[in-house]
Parts: structure tokens; C-alpha cells; sequence
């Protein structure tokens, strides 16, 4: 919250971020964005697979090349949907595809045989760069067909296994139609094409569902946060109230019997049951005064900590030092709901607070206002969004704390991705400020997460 001049070009920057309309991209988050990033980079698979098939074969005759092109096209876009369909499964959308695995890895010893055969099939003493186009054609059946089966399986070892199985079938392949030294030279290829696709292949898997945990984490944490608050104000209460209201059952039941017997003890364990239930409810408040009538100085560091493991950029300006204690209330319940309300509606990156706070020396005539401003660029949508934009009971609850302090809540859409909760508290001359020395909090985090 310090006011540095690097602080300050952030938040216009975070402020310009806000404003500016989120692209495809930009309303992702970090886990989908890495699902994205490997969808796209393994749809490229089959497309190199085509195309260098395609300028491989250029040198070789039509009537030889064209057979093979077209299994080549067939293994291309059955390569499409088990990249699709495999990524699925592995993000946990959908079943296993077998049948498609088992189809494509079929096809890919088909189109290596056909190779072959065209490779057999040439006239005598054809040129080099025929050899070279029917052998980098069958080693592209094996290696991309392995590579890209490879995601569907579960296992480390299954994909091992399918390595071998493509290197050993692709030699015995060659071994049936060409000679033995041309089998060992392609099946030596398809061991370390196969091999480097499998590794490629593992290893954005692996990434996707490290990302996917993460993520995970990420939330869990938020929900342990919540659970946790939660936590502490029911012990809260249990120590209030468990003892007090064991207390009251023992002495009205001793008050029941005393009466039963028209003593008049039962008088006065009626009104120590009385008294014992007003000092209960005398408690009762001042534990949920204490949990409402949070520090704003640390509702605003808790709200920076809370979006920042949410994933969202929180910048924070102004401090709360000088504010009395009841504007400084209900300023934190304001954080607390609007923070509240980027975490469960919309899909913000940033998020911008900004308190502002009368100076001291003002005028006397000149009234004190501090205001608080609470920006995101999760604009939710009709059918999610805030409780102010759907009349809701969070911000209509807010505004009629601020009614009590003679403050006013402004919230509404401001631009075209952007939403702003705006706050008003008159700071009367006259109030104790808050507590003295609270130390300034340290230079808000820059994390994002994407």
C-alpha cells in the first residue's frame, strides 16, 4: 500500500488491464490455457506428418505415390481425433477411446506396408530419392502412429511396449518385403522417431495433469481458507455459549423440581436462569461484533493474499491509518463482500483496490470522506453475476451498513470488461481514530498466475 511511484505505474498498468476487453485467450485460466497450449501443439502432429509425407513423395511416380498420399490424408485425420479424444480423456471429460486407438494404431502398420510395397513395386534402378521417399513415409507411419497412441495409454510401461512393438513390427514388416539390411535400417529409424515422439508425448501429459492438481490445489486452498474462518467462529461460539447453556438446562431443571414441590427456591433459579441467558446474549454479540467489525488494515491484506492464490493480480493502494474504527468497520465488510463476489462470479485476472482517505490538515468547512474502490474484469454473466446486478441480499446488506454510518455503495459495470464496487464513508471530526503505529503493510504482490 505504499504509495511508490513503481506502485503506482503498476496499478495504472493493472488499471489499464481492467478496462481493456479480454480476448479468447486473456478468459482462460492457467490450467486451460496449458490444456489449450498442448491441444494445439499435439493438432500439429498430424499436419507435419501430412505434409512431409506429401513432399517426401513429390520425386516418386503418381501412379506409385498416390495410394500411399492417400493413406497417408486417412492416418492424418484419424490422427486429428484420437489427439482430441485422448486429451479428453486425460483432462477426465470423457471415456477411454478405445476403438479409435486400436483403429489408428491398425492403420498405421497398413500405411508402413504400403510403403513397402511401393518401395518393392518401383522400376528397376530407381533414383535415391525414391528409396528415400517410401522409407521416410514408413518410418512416419510407425513414429507418428506410436507417438500419438501413446496418449491414451495410462502407464510409463504401456508406452514403452508400444515403442518396442512399433520398432519390432516395423522390422518385421520391412523384413518380409525388402532385404534384411534396409528391414534393420527403418526399424533403427522408428526406434528413435517413436522413441522422441513417446517422450514428448508423456511428458506434456504428465505436465497437463501436474497443471490440472495444481489448479486443484489452488482452490482447495481458497475452500480450506473459507472452512477455516469458518471454524473459528463456531469454537467461538462454543466457548461463549456450551458453557453458559449447560449451566442454564442444569438450573432449570433444578427449577422444574423446586417448583413441582411449590418451593420457593424456584424463583431464584429462574432468575439465575435469566440472567446467565441475558450474559450469554451479551457475548453472543460481541463475538459477531468482533468477527464484522474486522481491522480494515488486515481485511485488505487477507484479500491481496486470498486473490493472489486464486490466481488473480491484486494491486492494493491507500492505508487505512487515521480512520476511526466504526468507518474502518464498514469499509472491511465491503472488502470482504466484494472480494467475495470475484472469487464466486465472473473470471477476474485483476483486481484493483484503492482506499482513499481524507488528509488531516482539510479545511473545517470541507467534509471528510474516505472511499474505497473495489475494480475487477470479471464482468460475470447474466445468468452469475453479482448480487448487486440481480438484486441479491451481499450488496444490499452492505449498503445498509454503510446507511448506518451515513455512507453510500455505488456497483455496477464500469466499461466493457470491467465491474466497480465504490464505497463512502463521511469521517466525522470528532471520532477516535483507529489504532496508532499499525505498521504499513509491505509492497503488494506481483504474482499472476495464468
Amino acid at each position: 500500500m505504499a504509495g511508490t511511484e513503481d506502485e503506482g505505474s503498476y496499478g495504472a498498468t493493472a488499471q489499464a488491464a481492467i478496462r481493456r476487453p479480454r480476448s479468447w485467450w486473456g478468459r482462460k485460466g492457467t490450467a486451460a490455457k496449458v490444456e489449450a497450449y498442448t491441444r494445439i501443439s499435439f493438432q500439429f502432429f498430424p499436419v507435419i506428418q501430412l505434409l512431409t509425407a506429401l513432399f517426401s513423395l513429390a520425386p516418386v511416380p503418381a501412379r506409385s505415390a498416390l495410394p500411399v498420399a492417400g493413406a497417408v490424408l486417412v492416418h492424418t485425420v484419424a490422427g486429428f481425433r484420437l489427439t482430441g479424444q485422448a486429451l479428453d480423456w486425460a483432462a477426465g471429460r470423457r471415456a477411454q477411446p478405445r476403438r479409435l486407438l486400436g483403429a489408428y494404431a491398425t492403420w498405421s502398420f497398413v500405411g508402413a506396408a504400403l510403403s513397402a510395397l511401393v518401395l518393392v513395386k518401383l522400376p528397376s534402378e530407381p533414383p535415391d530419392t525414391y528409396y528415400t521417399a517410401c522409407a521416410g513415409t514408413f518410418v512416419l507411419f510407425l513414429a507418428f502412429g506410436c507417438g500419438l497412441c501413446v496418449l491414451v495409454l495410462p502407464r510409463n510401461r504401456q508406452s514403452l511396449v508400444a515403442v518396442l512393438v512399433a520398432t519390432f513390427g516395423g522390422w518385421a514388416l520391412g523384413s518380409l518385403l525388402l532385404p534384411a539390411p534396409a528391414a534393420a535400417a527403418l526399424a533403427l529409424s522408428t526406434l528413435f522417431s517413436s522413441g522422441g515422439l513417446t517422450l514428448a508425448s508423456r511428458f506434456s501429459v504428465w505436465l497437463l495433469h501436474a497443471v490440472y492438481e495444481l489448479d486443484e490445489a489452488r482452490h482447495t486452498r481458497a475452500r480450506l481458507a473459507v472452512a477455516e474462518e469458518r471454524l473459528r467462529f463456531g469454537r467461538d461460539l462454543h466457548d461463549v455459549l456450551g458453557r453458559n447453556l449447560s449451566v442454564i438446562a442444569l438450573k432449570s431443571e433444578l427449577a422444574v423440581q423446586l417448583a413441582r414441590r411449590e418451593r420457593p427456591e424456584a424463583v431464584e433459579q429462574m432468575a439465575e436462569v435469566q440472567r446467565i441467558a441475558q450474559e450469554s446474549q451479551r457475548e453472543v454479540r460481541e463475538v459477531v461484533r468482533g468477527y464484522r467489525e474486522a481491522d480494515l488494515f488486515t481485511e485488505l491484506l487477507g484479500a491481496q493474499g486470498v486473490l493472489s492464490a486464486a490466481g488473480i493480480t491484486c494491486t492494493v493502494t491507500g492505508t487505512p491509518t487515521g480512520l476511526p474504527r466504526r468507518v474502518q468497520a464498514a469499509l472491511a465488510w465491503v472488502v470482504r463482500e466484494a472480494v467475495t463476489n470475484v472469487l464466486r462470479h465472473g473470471n477476474a485476472a485483476h483486481c484493483r483496490i484503492a482506499l482513499t482517505v481524507p488528509p488531516e490538515n482539510r479545511p473545517g468547512d470541507r467534509p471528510a470522506v474516505a472511499e474505497l474502490t473495489v475494480e475487477n474484469d470479471g464482468v460475470p454473466s447474466p445468468s452469475a453475476s453479482p448480487d448487486g446486478a440481480t438484486g441479491g441480499h451481499g450488496l444490499a446488506g452492505l449498503r445498509e451498513r454503510l446507511a448506518a454510518e451515513r455512507g453510500t455503495l455505488e456497483a455496477g459495470p464500469a466499461g466493457a470488461s470491467a465491474f466497480r464496487v465504490v464505497a463512502r464513508v463521511p469521517v466525522p471530526a470528532q471520532d477516535a481514530p483507529g489504532p496508532a503505529g499499525v505498521p504499513r503493510p509491505a509492497e503488494p504482490g506481483r504474482q499472476e498466475q495464468e
